[in-house]
């Protein structure tokens, strides 16, 4: 079976699918040697209200936004209550615990509810695919209250 991508009119390309989805898999962009994510704020542990500011960070590697192809570089994702993403090889999906920042950004202000939540950055590339190896910070665990 395959699946044919279509943007504005125009055929991007085909990704063939064994089964399902979760069986595709595409090129991942290569992430410079010892290239890291990780969240400035909040901390492990902290307690905070919402709208909670999340600041992201990176060391060896740089912000692009999604659709720019550019060697050593990715936008963020931000996972929320989600350990990781479910497949490597796909571009992440947008979903409620996959957050996209595909402008570029390294902070953004986001509405939880009251209770424990993690949270961990996934960088991806101008496709949203983690790089290889994955780009991704710590989790991060907070209590809003």
């Amino acid at each position: 079976m395959k699946k044919a991508t279509l943007v504005a009119g125009l055929l991007l390309s085909f990704i063939p699918l064994a089964g399902s989805a979760q069986d595709a898999t595409l090129p991942r962009t290569t992430a410079p040697e010892g290239a890291q994510a990780y969240i400035i704020s909040p901390q492990d542990g902290d307690t905070v209200s919402s709208p909670v500011t999340v600041v992201f960070g990176l060391r060896g590697i740089g912000v692009a936004p999604a659709g720019v192809q550019q060697a050593n570089t990715g936008h963020h994702h931000l996972l929320i209550d989600l350990e990781e993403p479910e497949n490597y090889s796909l571009p992440l999906p947008t979903t409620d615990q996959v957050v996209h920042f595909g402008g570029g950004q390294t902070e953004a202000t986001i509405e939880l509810e009251p209770g424990e939540h993690t949270l961990r950055l996934v960088l991806g590339d101008h496709l949203h695919i983690p790089h290889e190896p994955p780009v991704m910070s710590e989790i991060v665990t907070i209590t809003v209250e």
